[in-house]
């Protein structure tokens, strides 16, 4: 009776009851508000990107350091490569190539069934590099515009920040859920067996503690290599250790509680009260340190990429953004590193402000149940 009693309690109130105190926190559910657009911008990726070219790699070196809102006219070439259908979804994953190679150009004329332009490079008075194409080769003209300003290489800034939010928001999910993966596995197995095997978890949650973070990370990044997914795994690997060490001190507590008493008596394996009647329990804290966990994966992430260890060129990465224009911010384009820079600390300080609302909601000491 005992057992049936504390798995009676109006879970789906006190849900209900956390969830309107977590939309009454205006901080906490703007964060939440702000995350899910970035999550959006992440997962359409290259279906709205100005530069819909795998990495948003699509460079004009002649347009190098533009200023935002530089509107120049291309004049798209025909290839003679047969253009490759792309669906939807594989547009929106990796991008696509135009059939046609856009040229800058500065102005053109037509004369008969040809195109003469001026390109971008030259000076308007060389009409010696005036050249010229037939109107079959060329597709009718069209106005770009970097919304954003280029960078050196005249790659199109704003294309690369949105895909640098795909980055950033990979990284720290995937290295959130290896984290807990590992992290709820070690600190349930611990907490519920103590013994040896509660000894042997803390040794090895102490060894990693005491080694610097970010010095593991570069450890284990070398170990495996540079490169995108590798960056998952060295930074989900040196998270764990935070969710171990919770999920251990929560489940200390919650197993001598009544109903575990009782769901033991009832023969219950150890199994199924661990993962069906004690991490339920816990969760609320879970959550939270997992949205701190995402801020700090995302950071490391970034501080990695500054490094050159993180993701490597060309997949742009806010943090490698960083390192190849911090040189511009005593010159005229400080843009080009602070504006990465403070996508970095929004999307940081978003995670962390909704960690906070989740930590208020998820208090039942403030529920008043």
């Amino acid at each position: 009776m005992i057992f049936k009693k504390r798995i009676a309690v109006p879970s789906g109130s006190l849900s209900s009851l956390a969830w309107k105190r977590f939309k009454n926190n205006r901080l906490g559910f703007g964060s939440l508000v702000f995350i899910l657009i970035a999550a959006c911008i992440a997962c359409l990726g290259y279906l709205i990107t100005p530069d819909s070219t795998p990495y948003a790699n699509d460079q004009y070196l002649e347009l190098g350091l533009k200023k935002p809102g530089f509107s120049v006219t291309m004049l798209p070439v025909k290839s003679h490569i047969p253009a490759q259908s792309h669906s939807i979804v594989r547009t929106m994953i990796s991008g696509k190539r135009g059939n046609a190679q856009l040229i800058p150009i500065r102005s053109y004329s037509f004369r008969g069934n040809h195109i003469l332009y001026l390109e971008f490079g030259a000076l308007p008075g060389e009409a010696s590099l005036v050249k010229i194409l037939p109107l079959n080769a060329v597709e009718p003209p069209v106005k770009k515009t970097f919304w954003v300003g280029s960078d050196r290489f005249g790659r199109d800034y704003l294309s690369e920040l949105m895909i640098g939010t795909r980055v950033s928001l990979s990284v720290g999910l995937i290295s959130v859920i290896i984290s807990l993966v590992i992290g709820i596995f070690a600190g349930a197995i611990g907490g519920y067996y103590r013994g040896w095997i509660d000894n042997l978890i803390m040794w090895l949650i102490n060894v990693v503690w005491s080694i610097p973070t970010l010095l593991l990370v570069i450890a284990i990044t070398f170990a495996l290599g540079k490169g995108f997914w590798q960056v998952f795994i060295a930074v989900g690997l040196t998270m764990w250790v935070e969710v171990a060490r919770v999920v251990r001190g929560q489940i200390l507590g919650i197993r001598e509680k009544e109903y575990v008493e009782a769901a033991r008596a009832l023969g219950f394996s150890d199994f199924r009260i661990i993962f069906h009647h004690i991490l339920p329990n816990v969760m609320a804290a879970v959550i939270v340190i997992s949205a701190a966990n995402f801020a700090s994966a995302i950071l490391m992430e970034a501080g990695l990429s500054f490094l050159g260890l993180g993701v490597q060129p060309p997949v742009p990465s806010w943090g490698s953004m960083i390192k190849e224009n911090y040189g511009y911010i005593v010159l005229d384009y400080a843009y080009l590193a602070i504006l990465p820079g403070i996508a970095i600390m929004m999307m940081v300080l978003a995670f962390m402000l909704m960690g906070n609302a989740l930590r208020d909601a998820l208090d039942v000491r403030m529920t008043g149940v």
